[in-house]
This record gives structure tokens, C-alpha cells and sequence, in this order.
């Protein structure tokens, strides 16, 4: 909610798909998505991937004392790089007037592009200018991960929990055709919402090729995690799968998806940085 405060034009409208700015504001766009006037695809449909993700600190602490840093990451999908100096003026706001239980004040002081080994700094507290640099990550540059890639074994490591759901509900085992059909259905809906693309593949081939596929290795829990929402004004369990599971089969055709999703996350409470994996090849994650 202090996000809207903070970017919404209309601050005191609940509801953004009664509002007649829906389709242009960039509040509605980024953090209450849904499907554009001549959307030809999931117009019903509420539950439209957002085109950002924020990864929380590899090592969080529940608190922070005074002066003690940290960073994140965020990632931003498609259009909605576009509106980068949105994210980093509330991030901004959002120190000033404080984040957590007693409203702790931060300070933004670096942002900075990162892609593979390269680092641009965008963004300084000390001279308060944006840069322009464009260090977007493309389907080029997917498909010469996935050159590096095995294609008859593959680990892949779950980093935050990971919500995937088969047949309308949570699954504590990833099978191998359930990861591939979250992967399908979330890269396809957020290039067709936030690229301007559409992806046509027989999806039921590769989902039904995917049943090929077996678990060799597994080691894999539960962990449950909650956070609370301002906006409904509860405690919200958010909990699913970490660990590693190592698949055996036929990958090449998956490998594309599997690469992309490293960077897209996958399964439900994306935005919040869940669902991330890496791909683990002989004992080293994949960089």
C-alpha cells in the first residue's frame, strides 16, 4: 500500500480496474496487472504475472542496526524496464518514510546493472543522477547458456521455496512434467502481457515429452515462510519445496525454458523472490 501512496495518481481509489487510468497508469501496470483492452488472451483472467521480481539479500536478517547494509536484487521484465526510475524514486520514498514493524528509515545508495561479469552503476545517492546504461539479458544470450548446458542430466538447485501447483494444488514433488508446465505457462504469459510476443509451441507435446523425463536424485524439504500483507491485512504462509533435485532424459528441448527460468523464477510468490533456482552442472552452479 505505501507503494501506491507513493506512484498512484488517483491515492484514494481502492480498486485499480474500476479506474479509468487502469490501461495507462504505471501503478496499475506494474504492481495490479491485467490483460489490455484488446488482449486476444486470458481477458477473465485476474492473475496476471507481474513483470517484476525482488530477491531478497542471500543472507537476511530479521533485523537490521543502525548503519549495517544490504543488498537485493530486482528484475524487471519486458516493458516494465522501462520504468526503472519508478522502482528506484520509490525505493527512495519508501526509506523516508519506513519499511517493517516500528517504520526502520534506509537510505538507497547504489544501483547498479549487472549481467553475467559485467557491473554499470544506474544509480548514486551522491550525485543523484540516473545513468542510462542497457544491460538487458536476451534470448541470444539464454540460448548461449544453454550451449553449456548438458542435455541428458540435469540438477537443479531450489534456492527459495518454491509454490508450484499440478492440478490446482501445491506439489511437494517436482516432478519433472510439473516444472515444465509452470515454466510454459508462466514464460509464455509474461512475453504475450509484457513483450508483445507470443510463443507458439505444441506446449501438450512437450508437457507429454516431458513424462520422459525421471527424478534420478532427490533432496528436497518443506519450508515454510510467511509474510504480512498491508493490503489484506493478514499474515500470509507462503511456504514450498527448497533443496535439489537431479533429472534424467532427454533435455534438449527443455533446455531453452530451463535457462530462461533461472532469471524468471517460477510457481506462485515470484515478486517476492520466491520460486528462484540455479542449475547445477558436475558439483558448480551454472553463472
Amino acid at each position: 500500500m505505501q507503494v501506491k501512496r507513493i506512484v498512484c495518481v488517483h491515492k484514494k481509489a481502492q480498486d485499480c480496474v474500476n479506474c479509468i487510468l487502469v490501461h495507462k497508469c504505471v501503478y496499475a501496470y506494474i504492481f495490479d496487472t491485467t490483460p489490455p483492452i484488446d488482449s486476444s488472451k486470458l481477458r477473465k483472467y485476474k492473475d496476471i504475472p507481474r513483470p517484476f521480481i525482488i530477491e531478497p539479500p542471500i543472507v537476511s536478517n530479521e533485523q537490521y542496526i543502525a548503519n549495517e547494509g544490504f543488498d537485493f536484487n530486482l528484475i524487471l521484465i519486458g516493458k516494465a524496464c522501462d520504468y526503472l526510475p519508478y522502482f528506484i524514486f520509490t525505493f527512495k520514498e519508501l526509506g523516508d518514510i519506513g519499511i517493517g514493524k516500528g517504520r526502520g528509515k534506509y537510505e538507497l545508495t547504489d544501483v547498479v546493472a549487472i549481467k553475467g561479469a559485467q557491473k554499470e552503476g544506474i544509480y548514486s545517492n551522491t550525485g543523484g543522477i540516473l545513468r542510462n546504461i542497457d544491460l538487458r539479458i536476451t534470448m541470444d544470450d539464454i540460448l548461449k547458456e544453454v550451449n553449456s548446458l548438458p542435455d541428458n542430466e540435469l540438477t537443479i538447485e531450489f534456492i527459495t521455496p518454491c509454490r508450484m501447483k499440478y492440478n490446482a494444488r501445491l506439489c511437494n514433488s517436482p516432478e519433472f512434467h510439473i516444472l515444465i508446465q509452470n515454466l510454459l505457462a508462466r514464460i509464455s504469459s509474461l512475453v504475450y502481457f509484457h513483450c508483445n510476443e507470443e510463443i507458439n509451441f505444441d506446449f501438450k507435446g512437450l508437457i507429454e515429452e516431458a513424462k520422459q523425463v525421471r527424478i534420478k536424485e532427490r533432496h528436497i524439504g518443506w519450508y515454510d515462510w510467511e509474510r504480512y500483507s498491508a493490503r489484506q491485512d493478514t499474515r500470509m504462509k507462503l511456504g514450498g519445496i527448497i533443496g535439489q533435485v537431479t533429472y534424467a532424459g532427454n533435455l534438449t528441448n527443455f533446455l531453452p525454458f530451463i535457462a530462461l527460468g533461472r532469471y524468471l523464477h517460477i510457481g506462485k510468490g515470484t515478486t517476492f523472490g520466491l520460486g528462484k533456482y540455479e542449475i547445477v552442472t558436475k558439483g558448480r552452479k551454472v553463472e
